[in-house]
Parts: C-alpha cells; sequence; structure tokens
C-alpha cells in the first residue's frame, strides 16, 4: 500500500471513532449510590434505580466497517487501523446493546470472560484471583489489613498531583479536572486527567494514580499522537484496553506503590464478573464485596462497575475488570521474554503508543525502520532496563522453585545440608 493511502487512512479513524466513548456511555447519574446505601441501612435492599439507554452508532458502525475494508491487512499499519477500527465498531455495537443480554456478548468479544481458559497458559483470570485471594488471606492470617486513611478531598489531590504532571509532561500539557459521573477515582485521557469529584484520596492513590493513570495510560496516549506518521497509535481503542492495564498494573507494582488491599480489589472484581455472569444481581455482588471485607461505599462502587450498561438482575456483566489481570501477565510475561531473547525494543514498543502484545511484533519491522518511533515519554522503571531485566530474572528463575512440594522442614534440611557442606 503506498504512503498516501495509509497517510489518508492514518488521519480518518479518529475521527470515525470519535463518538464511541464507552466509558462515558455507561456512567451512572449522580445520587444514584446514596439513594442505593440509604434503602440497605434502612433494612430495604433495592435494585439501583438507573435507567439504561442504548447508544445510536449505526452509522459510526457502517462507516467503520468501509473503513476496514478500504485497509490493505497485508501491510503492518495498515492492519493495525483495520484491527483498531474493528474494536471500536464491536464497542459501538456493545453500545447499542446497553441493558440487553447482546450487551454481555460484546463485552466478552472485547474483554473476554473471566473464566475463559487460555491454551499458552492453561489458566484463566478466574484461576489468577482465586490464587491471589487464596495466598493473600493466607499472608493475612484471617485479619483484614484497614484501608489506608482516605482523607484528602478531590480538589487538594488534584493540586498536589499537578505539578507532578506538569515536571514529567512538561507545563500545561496535560490537566487535572474534577467530574462528578466517574465511578472510578480517576480516567486519563491523552491531555487531562480526570478525578471523581466527591471523592477522598489517601496517600497511597498519590503514586498509584501517578504511576497508572499518569505515567502509562496518559504518556502512551501522548507518545501515539506525537509518531509522525501513524498517529492512531495515541487512541485509546478498546482491543489495547488489556495491555494498556497490563502495563498500568505491572508500574504500581515495579514502583512499590500497590498495597495487598490494591491487588485484592482487583482479584475481587474478577471473581464478582463471574458472579454476576453465572446469575448474581447487584445486591447479591455488593454483599459478596461487604463480605470480603470492603466498605459500604468502595462495594457499590466496586458492583456498579460490573454493572455498567449490564442489566442489574443477573446473568450479564461489564466484564472490562476481568481484563487487568489478564494484562498484567501478558505484559509481564512479554517483559520476560523481551529479556531473555534480547529483545529490548519491545519495551520501548510498548509505552510508543497503545499498542496491544501482538503490535509490539507485528509492527517491529516500522519501529526497526524507523518509520515509527519509539516513546518520547516512558516512565523511570520501563527506561532503566538494566533494572528491569534484573527484576524479570530474578521472577523469571523465582517462578521454577515450586512452592507446592516445599514446607519449611524441606527448606530447613535445604539450610542444614548447606550448613554441613560449609563446615566439612
Amino acid at each position: 500500500m503506498s504512503a498516501a493511502p495509509l497517510c489518508e487512512l492514518d488521519a480518518a479513524l479518529p475521527g470515525l471513532a470519535r463518538k464511541i466513548r464507552v466509558l462515558d456511555a455507561l456512567s451512572w447519574p449522580d445520587g444514584v449510590e446514596q439513594a442505593f446505601l440509604a434503602h440497605w441501612r434502612a433494612g430495604k435492599p433495592q435494585l439501583p434505580a438507573v435507567e439504561l439507554h442504548p447508544r445510536e452508532h449505526s452509522a459510526d458502525i457502517a462507516a467503520l466497517e468501509s473503513f476496514i475494508d478500504r485497509c490493505d491487512v497485508g501491510h503492518p499499519a495498515a492492519n493495525y487501523l483495520a484491527m483498531t477500527a474493528r474494536s471500536y465498531a464491536t464497542a459501538a455495537r456493545m453500545l447499542g446493546a446497553i441493558g440487553t443480554p447482546a450487551f454481555t456478548q460484546y463485552s466478552q468479544a472485547l474483554y473476554r470472560r473471566p473464566d475463559f481458559i487460555y491454551p499458552s497458559l492453561n489458566l484463566s483470570m478466574l484461576d489468577a484471583a482465586e490464587f491471589f485471594l487464596k495466598t493473600t488471606d493466607a499472608l493475612l492470617g484471617g485479619a483484614r489489613i484497614p484501608p489506608s486513611p482516605a482523607d484528602i478531598p478531590a480538589q487538594d489531590f488534584a493540586a498536589w498531583m499537578q505539578p507532578e504532571l506538569d515536571a514529567f509532561f512538561g507545563p500545561g500539557q496535560v490537566t487535572v479536572v474534577l467530574d462528578t459521573t466517574l465511578a472510578a477515582k480517576a480516567i486519563a485521557g491523552s491531555s487531562r486527567i480526570r478525578l471523581r469529584a466527591n471523592a477522598l484520596f489517601c496517600e497511597l492513590d498519590k503514586n498509584q494514580l501517578l504511576q497508572h493513570e499518569a505515567f502509562v495510560h496518559v504518556a502512551t496516549a501522548q507518545n501515539g499522537a506525537l509518531q509522525p506518521n501513524l498517529k492512531s497509535l495515541g487512541l485509546g481503542a478498546p482491543r489495547t484496553t488489556q495491555t494498556q492495564e497490563g502495563i498500568a498494573t505491572l508500574a504500581e507494582l515495579f514502583t512499590a506503590s500497590m498495597d495487598i488491599n490494591r491487588l485484592r480489589r482487583l482479584a475481587l472484581r474478577v471473581v464478582a464478573v463471574k458472579q454476576a455472569l453465572d446469575g448474581a444481581d447487584f445486591i447479591e455482588v455488593f454483599e459478596g464485596f461487604l463480605a470480603a471485607g470492603q466498605s459500604q461505599e468502595e462495594s457499590f462502587r466496586s458492583t456498579q462497575r460490573i454493572f455498567r450498561g449490564a442489566p442489574l438482575h443477573g446473568g450479564s456483566a461489564f466484564t472490562k475488570d476481568a481484563a487487568y489481570l489478564t494484562g498484567l501477565l501478558g505484559v509481564h510475561t512479554l517483559l520476560r521474554i523481551a529479556i531473555r531473547d534480547n529483545r529490548p525494543e519491545l519495551v520501548n514498543h510498548l509505552f510508543a503508543g497503545r499498542l496491544s502484545l501482538g503490535d509490539t511484533v507485528r509492527l517491529a519491522p516500522l519501529f526497526d525502520s524507523g518509520w515509527l518511533k519509539g516513546p518520547v515519554y516512558q516512565p523511570a522503571w520501563a527506561s532503566d532496563l538494566r533494572r528491569l531485566a534484573a527484576n524479570l530474572a530474578f521472577s523469571a528463575f523465582i517462578s521454577r522453585i515450586k512452592l507446592d512440594v516445599l514446607d519449611l522442614k524441606v527448606l530447613m534440611a535445604f539450610a542444614d545440608e548447606h550448613e554441613d557442606d560449609a563446615s566439612a
């Protein structure tokens, strides 16, 4: 495919995808949480009173399908554009099915089910979530670690975050705004980070949100937009969600920004998505989060995330929250392979735009030729390959030690054998 048509396709795609805004379409109106919790506390629980309105995107879907037909999928960049357009079309169909069983089918096409078995790994994200919960339960010994005090108003949190963004991206490049409609505490776009206006933040939120939202989500969007030949790499297409959330979650781990409660929240959401798909309604899933130790407010918001766009009576779910662990394991594995196979450039590819794991390999020839550029913005943990390689090499080796055949008695025998050899 010649450069001119490819350039035209790249310029056209953002306009075709502009109206398909998944999280905005699924947001709930203000006051639903307060009404639900008031009924709950009065001993008269009721399903949230939320009207679900499908979005009309038939014209956008037709335009995207026409766009896909114009792409020469034999060219890596055109194939990327076609795959990205296809994911937007699937998302548009999902938004057109809000409130119906088909909503969940399209959600699963974009983000998978939590019990989907990945043949190459022979496990599902439900398996991973249950492992994390079982392991952290054992570590805690049945105790509950109280959450850090959340006493920082959103306005004060924004005032703290803005100078941090200015230092990383440059003054005025990325702004923080308050939003009353968010279910999450924060959502990042390409040039702004929205904070839930009525949220209270804690000290742990500072580095976690900075690493997750700013140094990954915003950075990759900006890096993509700065590409000279394929600016569509800056689009937050649904097909890149797993990898984006995987990088961001891994960033929390590598920078010691994730505490045990955060890890458990991610795992609990995966389990809760499966419960909703199996028939649990909003109230039953809410009760599950409460039983796991979350506060009433946090339990509502966790449940809200899972039922956004889906019928509340059970059997349906917005399955995006299963993507965090999928992405985390996938990105960690890619980085291990990159270090093992001496392919450090794949780390840079991850940050050069909003890419999927497969894109990092499929687009490699375009990076190698210089047609695609490396990232302008990259967090310290990912840019210092020496430290990254050390972490990944150790984790790759340590995974070979099977804890299911070890206990403290066996470990002591190993240590004693070493001491006997040393004294001989």
